[in-house]
């Protein structure tokens, strides 16, 4: 496929994608996606992402759980 924004092709990759669900924030590894060559834009298609809410509604194991911090950005 070509990419939106670079016209460069994309190619299959499994990738680690952040994904909020239900005001949560989760890291779900092992996700298919379609990757541009040149700019990395990533193109999810509309069933993996429904399979995503799905796993993350039911019973799922949680391989690590992160400590994040969030910043905020000043004007520039």
């Amino acid at each position: 496929m070509e990419c939106d924004y670079c016209k460069g092709k994309t190619v299959n990759r499994r990738v680690k994608k952040h994904h909020w669900h239900k005001g949560q924030l989760y890291v779900v590894e092992n996700v298919p996606a379609e990757v541009c060559r040149e700019c990395g834009e990533r193109y999810y298609h509309a069933k993996t992402l429904d399979a995503i809410d799905e796993l993350l509604d039911g019973d799922h194991r949680v391989k690590t759980e992160l400590k994040v911090k969030v910043v905020e950005l000043e004007a520039v």
